[in-house]
């Protein structure tokens, strides 16, 4: 891959659900100052960039956080809690988009957003790309490059349209720089709530280090494409929040779950063009629910595979190859996710598991930042980015201030997912361990208990 190539894969792995679903939900944390949580979201995901340069530069493997906490720290449970989280990250994030697939369906084809239909559809959703899954289907890079202009055309339509009826006379600018923060809450704590939010929007810059293995000179390319990647995302998301607010008033925008509908539908009524962003929005949404349970079932696959997990989830179709164990036992945990959210919640699907995606993916990225630190002493013989120390401590201070509860406003239903994602996660290792000793395997040296190598099988296998 050159330049041009790993700038639209990275850029096409940013945009997605986030800001499709959630640009509504960071306006009613904030008020019409919806800009400033994803400005703040960026800041964080640059300097977490940074560490991954590093790394990536360094290590030029596609194995991404596992790989670096297993350096680091060398300690083969650790590197498979940041497995498993990866792993559990992408399934929360498929099952947001599930939500947010459902919600633009019942406005694409004019449907009542009843609570039932919307499960109904959102569980179906899931079984289909369940069944896309297990045919097989992988995303190859120029079929993402497609994918990636798709989702960006939608995104510059919401902005010209928005532009053109802002500079009508539609607009109310005074609303962009006012902080309206609910039941009183202090603006820095309704900031941190709203950027936790915000973030789910810039996450995706992680996965191209997947792809240094088929990067012509990584070390050089990379670190200018990788921060070129979430600065043009970064642009877009403060320009769409800044239309979003000026046109449709934050009350209206308050628990919308497909807010940029409603403000092409506002600056455009009637327009035919205007149509056509649910059907983009459903495009993108689902494009992120594929590649992230793809993701999942491949991680799953290949721990088991490496006998970190049961044997049994490392089964494959005789034919297509596919592994149909991990794919169902990832979406059984996908559809129970989504049913509960949906029946135990007010909120919009979208909105819990989308900030629960957040939640895992930060605590990762602290420990990224940590590993970062920790591997200066470990010297190789190739030049390689190098960031300035200061901003990895800054960036694992940040998530981790954005991962704790009575700092970033998180509600307990984030912890609670993923606390029990986790504890089914121990509980199988838990189980492989035992089944290891009691059958005697466990020295065999055949078997590479390495959790990082799995996630490296994982991603030649998913590519």
């Amino acid at each position: 891959m050159g330049p041009k190539l790993l700038l639209l894969f990275v850029v096409g792995d940013i945009l997605g659900t986030g800001v499709y679903a959630l640009t509504g939900q960071v306006a009613a944390e904030v008020g019409g100052a919806a800009w400033v949580p994803f400005l703040v979201a960026f800041a964080v995901a640059m300097v977490t960039a940074c560490s991954y340069l590093e790394l990536v530069t360094k290590y030029p493997q596609a194995a991404g956080a596992a790989l670096y906490a297993h350096k680091a720290f060398g300690i083969h449970f650790v590197t498979f809690l940041i497995c498993f989280t990866v792993m559990s990250s992408g399934i929360t994030s498929a099952s947001a988009a599930g939500g947010a697939f459902a919600s633009n369906v019942a406005v694409g084809f004019g449907l009542e957003k009843s609570p039932g239909l919307l499960l109904v559809i959102a569980l179906a959703f899931m079984i289909l790309i369940a069944a896309v899954n297990l045919r097989g289907a992988a995303e190859s890079v120029g079929l993402n490059v497609v994918l990636t202009l798709v989702e960006l055309s939608g995104l510059l339509l919401v902005i010209f349209i928005g532009l053109f009826a802002i500079f009508g006379g539609q607009g109310d600018f005074s609303r962009v720089v006012a902080f309206d923060t609910p039941n009183d809450k202090a603006v820095f704590l309704a900031i941190s709530t709203a950027t936790s939010l915000a973030f789910f929007a810039m996450v995706g810059f992680e996965d191209s280090v997947n792809m240094a293995e088929e990067t012509k000179d990584p070390a050089r390319i990379f670190p200018k494409v990788m921060l070129s990647g979430l600065t043009i995302t970064a642009i877009i998301y403060v320009i769409v929040s800044i239309v979003a607010v000026a046109i449709v008033p934050v009350g209206e925008l308050a628990g919308n779950d497909t807010p940029l509908v409603t403000v092409v539908e506002t600056a455009a009524p009637g327009f035919p063009i205007s149509a056509l962003i649910p059907f983009i929005s459903l495009f993108a949404v689902a494009n992120s629910a594929l590649i992230n349970m793809m993701m999942a079932s491949r991680l799953l696959y290949g721990m088991s595979k490496q006998g970190v997990l049961p044997p049994f989830l490392s089964k494959v179709l005789p034919g297509r190859r596919t592994p149909w164990a991990s794919i169902l036992f990832t979406t059984v945990i996908a559809l129970g996710l989504t049913t509960f959210v949906s029946l135990d919640s007010k909120n919009p699907v979208a909105l819990l598991l989308g900030s629960t995606t957040s939640l895992l993916l930060l605590a990762v990225f602290a420990v990224v930042n940590v590993a970062v630190l920790v591997l200066r002493r470990d010297k190789v013989q190739h030049k390689h980015f190098r960031t300035p120390t200061f901003l990895p401590v800054i960036g694992a201070l940040a998530c981790v201030y954005l991962v704790l509860p009575w700092t970033s406003g998180r509600a307990a239903g984030q912890y609670v997912i993923a606390g029990v994602l986790l504890a089914i996660g121990v509980a199988l290792w838990a189980i492989t361990y035992i089944d290891r000793r009691h059958r005697g395997y466990a020295a065999d040296t055949s078997r590479v208990e390495d959790p990082a190598l799995a996630e490296q099988e994982a991603d030649r296998d998913l590519r």
